[in-house]
């Protein structure tokens, strides 16, 4: 299981241990890839109180050295101004060049039009839309340099996450979907930008998973609607990174993948 190794990952968003990101941290990990993992407690702690753990990611960490590739992580809110470069420099100067980007991270509190509210709004597109556009722009400008200095061809792969929201309507989570909707016109338009530099761009849906937010009468009500006879989980997610991160699918860009299992 070597497809990764030597490339270097930064994956967002991975702040506990039921997670796709997690999940994500470890496939790479066990594929060869040095890891470089972002987190941020506060959003894990409001989310998700029963699991949110402040030293978790330090025991996450030690847990994937133990496959022999170099891990590193830090706290970070994307929302913040020069979050992106922030990150990236960070990752460069403990791990090294990063040439794989999963923007996992982000930001989802439920919201009808009754919530809706300037606050709500703008809350979502900071992490949502900003974030990921910023981080995966300094990413290819980055990378970019990097063929230009050397003349040498760094590929690249940047991998964002979507929610299907262009399926079908989502009502009560307005802000999120239209976010999330953002971010799969510009994995598209991305895509055709950064073929040129062989950086590929494409997104991921994969659907309801089990990651730790539903309780049983919600899993109940979705399991009759997977005609494979259960609900997604995290390593699913994280096969499917996998593949897209590998050589295997350097002729694959500009998708959004629903990998849903027939949901």
């Amino acid at each position: 299981m070597t497809r990764l190794k030597g490339r270097t990952a930064i994956i967002t968003g991975a702040s506990r241990e039921g997670g796709i990101g997690a999940a994500i941290c470890r496939a790479f990990a066990q594929e060869g890839a040095n890891i470089f993992f972002t987190h941020l407690y506060d959003y894990e702690q409001l989310h998700y109180p029963n699991s949110a753990d402040l030293h978790w990611p330090d025991k996450f960490a030690d847990e994937l050295r133990q496959l022999n590739v170099q891990v590193a992580h830090m706290s970070v809110d994307l929302a913040a101004s020069g979050a992106a470069m922030h990150l990236l420099e960070t990752a460069r100067q403990t791990i090294g060049l990063p040439t794989i980007l999963i923007n996992n991270a982000t930001y989802s509190v439920d919201t009808d039009f009754r919530q809706m509210n300037e606050a709500i709004i703008d809350a979502h597109c900071a992490v949502n839309i900003r974030g990921t556009f910023m981080l995966s722009a300094e990413f290819a400008r980055m990378l970019e340099a990097e063929q230009r200095a050397h003349s040498t061809l760094f590929e690249g792969r940047i991998i964002n996450f979507t929610s299907g929201q262009g399926k079908g309507p989502m009502p009560g989570n307005l802000a999120y979907a239209a976010t999330k909707g953002a971010i799969s016109v510009f994995t598209e338009s991305l895509a055709a930008e950064l073929a040129t530099l062989h950086i590929t761009v494409n997104a991921i849906d994969p659907g309801p998973t089990d990651t730790g937010w539903m309780s049983d009468d919600v899993k109940q009500a979705l399991l009759p609607q997977f005609p494979m006879g259960r609900i997604g989980t995290p390593d699913d997610a994280a096969r499917l990174a996998t593949f897209l991160a590998s050589e295997d699918s350097q002729w694959i860009t500009g998708q959004i993948i629903h990998s849903r299992g027939g949901f």
